[in-house]
């Protein structure tokens, strides 16, 4: 049973529990809307997170090819109300358990980027957050460049 969790100071939430949690987070110089409009494309991943060389849509799952491997990821829901993107990996990793969530939130000109995620085993946690984190300045050097 969950009853609180806080953040560690390398970014990490910590509920104590076996399952590691993360969040990577960053401020963009763009509205929300068109960040939204990037990372709300769960089939355009490619076009900015760093090491993706292929992504395709199959249904509600997209396959995406890095490294050498294949990966494949389930979008499990959108809602462009609020800007939320949550999808988990379904296969071609060693994961017991992944779910990430995605969150645009932001007035004006400028927007608020995060990117939490779940991961079983834990001690996946911290090579997700990196990879996390390094993606959101990549999405936000892509964003300034357009």
């Amino acid at each position: 049973m969950l009853l609180s969790a806080w953040t560690t100071a390398d970014g990490r939430l910590d509920d104590g529990g076996a399952v590691g949690k993360a969040r990577a987070e960053i401020d963009i110089d763009r509205p929300a809307d068109a960040v939204w409009a990037v990372v709300g494309d769960f089939g355009g991943i490619a076009g900015w997170m760093p090491g993706v060389e292929s992504c395709q849509l199959d249904g509600d799952d997209r396959v995406i090819k890095m490294m050498g491997m294949e990966v494949i990821e389930r979008l499990e829901r959108r809602d462009d109300d609020d800007r939320v993107l949550v999808y988990g990996i379904a296969g071609g990793v060693p994961v017991g358990n992944h779910r990430a969530t995605i969150a645009v939130s932001g007035a004006g000109a400028t927007s608020h980027v995060t990117w939490d995620v779940e991961v079983e085993p834990d001690e996946m946690t911290d090579m997700m957050h990196q990879v996390y984190q390094q993606s959101l300045q990549a999405l936000k050097d892509h964003l300034s460049a357009t």
